[in-house]
């Protein structure tokens, strides 16, 4: 009889703390959302983009660049400062501005590094990616 006895009172502290924990999880979880950018598709004349940010993470605008993976300068940039950071996932379309002003900075085909980070105020990176891609 104590033995059960014990076996339960183990049981149910047990199952006390594991609710407990897993209610902080659940409350601290937007605390700890990540800031992330993706690039998820590239054309010749914009760059789409999935992103996510906090607020706290100060981040006020994306920002592009694009070019041959060994240039010493992009052949297009772009940015949009009309970004919101809730911790949501957000899709935002960058327009590309090519060097001197071209209208279309990228063709067909072409292999091309790209670019993209959110950035806050001061331009210093909170989150970025880097990737080679194919322009199709």
């Amino acid at each position: 009889m104590v033995t059960i006895r014990q076996y339960q009172r183990l049981t149910l502290t047990a199952a006390a703390v594991a609710a407990v924990g897993s209610a902080l999880v659940v409350a601290a979880a937007p605390a700890f959302a990540a800031n992330a950018i993706d690039v998820t598709g590239i054309g010749p004349t914009n760059v789409g983009v999935d992103y996510s940010c906090d607020a706290s993470a100060g981040a006020t605008a994306i920002k592009v660049m694009v070019g041959a993976p060994d240039a010493e300068s992009p052949s297009a940039t772009g940015a949009q400062h009309a970004i919101v950071c809730d911790g949501t996932n957000r899709t935002a379309v960058i327009m590309l501005e090519g060097a001197g002003g071209a209208s279309s900075p990228l063709s067909a085909g072409q292999t091309v590094q790209v670019r993209v980070a959110l950035v806050d105020g001061a331009d210093n990176v909170v989150s970025g990616q880097n990737k080679v891609v194919s322009l199709g």
